[in-house]
């Protein structure tokens, strides 16, 4: 079966990876199906697509037990803010958090991880535009925060995650992600949505968060 939008972006993934000389293979699409419902889910799930993110605990906790249920093989991926008293639904529901962005938080991933015996994939969200509304550890913070998820919590982090500002060129937020992972042992790197996702790839990003380009805009 044949989805159109998820056709078009996978081509561009293998395009700027292509481009930037790295292996497509190295890169994940990480589909963003926050606001569509599953029968609109079904159809990417049924051309093929097993990564799925979502912005919010409840919502997904609504659509997401079915979907798995009927295709155990897909994994989701948390990549909004989550809030400490939603933490044991995240990780029950998850297989991925890319938004770990505070103290409380990797305290209760990782008191949650153990109580449920459940390992996850763990990204840290950096705010490289230090924008005061939005979510993510400020960068000149960063390198201590990884660490004390390592070292108090316990936490094995797999990589960073950002969200640059929406009126800026996103390659610099990119690349300021991608110096605070190398210098910290990190090789994974969530950045790029469906409006900069080629940018992110040249930059070294290993999961791309598309949404609009895959499902349409909602409304």
């Amino acid at each position: 079966m044949v989805h159109e939008g998820l056709k078009k972006v996978l081509n561009g993934v293998v395009a700027a990876a292509q481009q930037a000389g790295r292996a497509p293979e190295g890169i994940t699409l990480i589909a963003v199906s926050k606001t569509f419902d599953g029968p609109e889910i079904v159809p990417v799930i049924e051309a093929g697509q097993r990564v799925f993110g979502e912005n919010r605990v409840q919502e997904a906790k609504a659509k997401w037990p079915a979907l798995k249920m009927a295709w155990p093989d897909v994994e989701l991926h948390l990549i909004g803010p989550l809030q400490s008293n939603k933490a044991a639904e995240a990780v029950q529901l998850f297989d991925a958090i890319h938004t770990v962005d505070r103290t409380k938080i990797a305290a209760e991933i990782a008191k949650e991880m153990r109580r449920q015996g459940k390992p996850l994939k763990l990204f840290v969200q950096v705010n490289t535009g230090c924008e005061p509304q939005k979510a993510g550890i400020d960068p000149a913070a960063a390198d201590a925060f990884l660490a004390e998820c390592r070292e108090v919590h316990g936490l094995e982090i797999s990589g960073l995650m950002c969200i640059p500002p929406a009126e800026d060129d996103p390659t610099p937020h990119f690349t300021l992600l991608a110096e605070i992972a190398r210098r910290n042992g990190l090789s994974q790197l969530s950045m790029g949505m469906s409006g900069d996702y080629p940018d992110a790839i040249a930059c070294g990003a290993t999961h791309v968060r598309v949404g609009s380009a895959i499902f349409g805009t909602r409304g």
